[in-house]
């Protein structure tokens, strides 16, 4: 009788080299498409644009905001944006005012 001790060993061998192949095409799969994957990319680099945007507008109006708290300070208010907005919250009017209505 003839002993074969490789036989035991060779589907030993290839159900590890069967495991190792699957785990690096899991993670080749991960890499290419999980969230930070190689498509994910584009969509990421697509939302930072958009962000940017939107933080741009929103400094710009907090920029006017800012002036126009500036302009309303109690120590040196603008006497026009003062006239402005007791004509416009109030409705008050000069006498000597015409009122024209907008349809």
């Amino acid at each position: 009788m003839k002993r074969r001790p490789n036989s035991l060993k060779l589907p030993r061998e290839s159900m590890a080299q069967t495991f190792a192949l699957v785990v690096l095409l899991l993670l080749g799969a991960i890499a290419l498409a999980g969230p930070s994957g190689v498509l994910a990319w584009t969509e990421n680099a697509r939302l930072l644009e958009q962000r940017q945007a939107e933080v741009k507008q929103l400094q710009a109006e907090r920029d006017r905001l800012r002036n126009r708290v500036n302009l309303l300070d109690p120590r040196h208010a603008d006497p026009d944006l003062v006239g402005e907005l007791l004509r416009s919250d109030l409705n008050v009017a000069h006498p000597d005012e015409i009122v024209i209505q907008r349809k």
